[in-house]
This record gives C-alpha cells, sequence and structure tokens, in this order.
C-alpha cells in the first residue's frame, strides 16, 4: 500500500509499505477521507514545534472497517469510522481522572507519532468512533475539528440562553460558533478580518458577522448584544490582537476561553484581565464524549459541515493541496484528501 511521508519541510514523497495486519485488540481501518488541519500547515512550513521529520501526516479521518483483530466486537467490515489520533500513556494523574486530553505523554499521530495517510492504517480499536450510516465520508473526516469545537465549547459551562462572541471565522472559529448555539447559546456573533470567511460563518447560522478591519470590537459588540455585552468570548485567533480585544472589551466578571495555539508568546493586559476579574480559561482538544456530541450534533442538524469544505485532492497530489491552501489563505476553509483516489 501507498504511505505519505513528509521528508522534510515543504517535501512530500510516497512509499510502498505492507498493509498492517491487525494485532489483537485493533481495527484495520481502510482509510477513505483526510482533513488538512492548521496544524498540519505548521508542519508543511517547518513551523511546528512538536514534530520531527520523517513523519507520515494525517490526524483528521474518515474510513471503513477493513478488517477486525482477534478479541474485538462491537464492529463490522464496512461499518463507517472515524479514529481519534491521541496516544496517551494511561498512567499519569490526567489519564487515571479522565482527562487523558491532557496526558503528560501525550502523542498525537502525524504529529509526534505516525499519522493515518496511507490506504490501511491499524489502530487499537477503543480509538475508533463508528459514524452513522447516513453521514457522508467527507462529514465524517470533519467529526474531529468539531470535537475540538465542542469540547472549547464546553469549557465555559452550560450555554443555555447565553450570549456569545467567537474571535476568528477559520474553520475552528466557525465551528465553535455552531457548536455554541447547537448546545443551548442564545446569541452568535462572530469576527474576522476577512469578508469572504465572515460570510460563510453567516451561511453556518452565525447571528451576526463583524469585520474588525472596518469597524471597531467593542463597538460591534454593543451594537449587537446591547451594553451588557456577552456572556462569553471564544478566541479562535490566537494573537495579541484579537485577545486583547476580548480582555479590553469584555463584561466584567465574564469569560474567555482560549481556543486557539498561540504561535508567538503572548502580549497582553493581565492588569485589566484583574481587575475586570474576568474568567480566563483554555481548551485542549478532545475526549470521546466530545465526538459522540460532535456526531450528533450534525445528525439533529445543528452544525453543518458540508458548506466549509473547500476543496478536495487526489492522495498523491498532498503536496498540491498544501499548495493550494498557501495561495488561497483568505478563500480556503477544509481542503480533503481522498485517500483511495
Amino acid at each position: 500500500m501507498l504511505q505519505q511521508v513528509m521528508t522534510a519541510p515543504g517535501q512530500i514523497q510516497f512509499q510502498e509499505v505492507p498493509t498492517p495486519q491487525p494485532q489483537e485488540g485493533q481495527v484495520l481501518v481502510k482509510i477513505m477521507e483526510i482533513g488538512v488541519c492548521g496544524s498540519d500547515i505548521h508542519v508543511y512550513h517547518g513551523e511546528h514545534p512538536f514534530t520531527s521529520y520523517p513523519v507520515t501526516q494525517g490526524h483528521e479521518v474518515s474510513g471503513l472497517v477493513e478488517e477486525l483483530g482477534p478479541g474485538v466486537t462491537g464492529f463490522h467490515v464496512g461499518q463507517k469510522v472515524t479514529i481519534q489520533p491521541q496516544v496517551v500513556c494511561g498512567q499519569c494523574w490526567p489519564c487515571r481522572h479522565g482527562k487523558y486530553n491532557l496526558c503528560e505523554s501525550l502523542k498525537v499521530m502525524g504529529f509526534q507519532t505516525t499519522g493515518v495517510a496511507s490506504h490501511y492504517f491499524a489502530v487499537d480499536a477503543e480509538k475508533v468512533t463508528p459514524l452513522p450510516d447516513s453521514m457522508s465520508l467527507e462529514e465524517g473526516a470533519m467529526i474531529e475539528p468539531l470535537a475540538v469545537a465542542v469540547h472549547a465549547a464546553r469549557q465555559a459551562g452550560d450555554l443555555s440562553g447565553k450570549d456569545v462572541c467567537v474571535l476568528g471565522a477559520g474553520p475552528i472559529g466557525i465551528l465553535v460558533a455552531q457548536a455554541a448555539k447547537g448546545l443551548g447559546a442564545r446569541r452568535v456573533m462572530i469576527t474576522d478580518v476577512s469578508g469572504l470567511r465572515l460570510e460563510k460563518a453567516k451561511e453556518c447560522g452565525a447571528d451576526s458577522a463583524v469585520n474588525t478591519k472596518n469597524q471597531d470590537f467593542g463597538q460591534g459588540l454593543v451594537e449587537f448584544f446591547g451594553p451588557d455585552k456577552c456572556d462569553v468570548i471564544y478566541d479562535c485567533a490566537g494573537n495579541d490582537i484579537t485577545m486583547g480585544q476580548a480582555i479590553q472589551h469584555a463584561r466584567k466578571g465574564s469569560a474567555i476561553i482560549l481556543v486557539a495555539v498561540f504561535a508567538k508568546e503572548a502580549h497582553v493586559d493581565l492588569a485589566v484581565l484583574n481587575d475586570h476579574e474576568l474568567d480566563l480559561n483554555t481548551s485542549m482538544m478532545y475526549r470521546s464524549e466530545d465526538y459522540e456530541t460532535a456526531i450528533q450534533l450534525v445528525q439533529e442538524g445543528k452544525v453543518q459541515l458540508a458548506p466549509l469544505i473547500s476543496k478536495r485532492f487526489p492522495f498523491q497530489e498532498y503536496l498540491a493541496a498544501y499548495q493550494y491552501i498557501d495561495a488561497n489563505r483568505e478563500s480556503t476553509m477544509k481542503v480533503l484528501i481522498d485517500v483511495q483516489k
């Protein structure tokens, strides 16, 4: 079978390797669709601090069960599935207390260990999540980023009836906006400096979309929500500007959730954070319950994934997919790799 390998930043080759045989407790998955995310792009540019080369990528995935290893039950050949890409120790304090997304020895497929970018992938059954028959394989490959959004949305607690603002209308930002509404938020405003991304956000159900290149964030916040502003702000852009906006304009005593990964050391006004008694929280990946909720939200029609798919590339055009993303940053949401083509 063919396997993708990034040998160095910007360099991808394909190698023939034996099709793996599922060992006891494993499932052999025929990989169908892989999503490209921002972290993959960091690897492509040599900017990911925790990835070395060579590395086989791929962690947003859908596939079909090809074969069951000894002792595996609960799955059947041909079943649609996705894979949770975390590799954890199971022994550290977070793992022992159900917070394995914070494992002290966390590795992620496609970054610190082998990813799914191959025709077939053998994986422990406990990392395999069934997908509904009615869900497309393209949607299935987007359950992983949606699970990120679900976990982030939940970091603010019960969202029922709350007003929410999302900073950053990239794929994760739009998914956080949808997840928040799906989990009960009353109104959602989203911001960005790209008109194209904001239009996509509105297509996916955002109640208000503010271009902060043209309008002051604080003014937009009050114009839409009123003087009480909003209950929660999610930073899905991750830079000094957006976090600075959140801290400066959040209602006193409200919450800010950092979802994005800061590429550089942050320089923000913590004195205002303290003076306004703001609750600053963070979010890291997901757990199984977030996958389950993500699938449920799609099934209930509360989250739309198809509008976020920008383009698809055959497996051996992996490099072209990265080049396309680089050339179309503003207009690109989610690029998928068709592994079997």
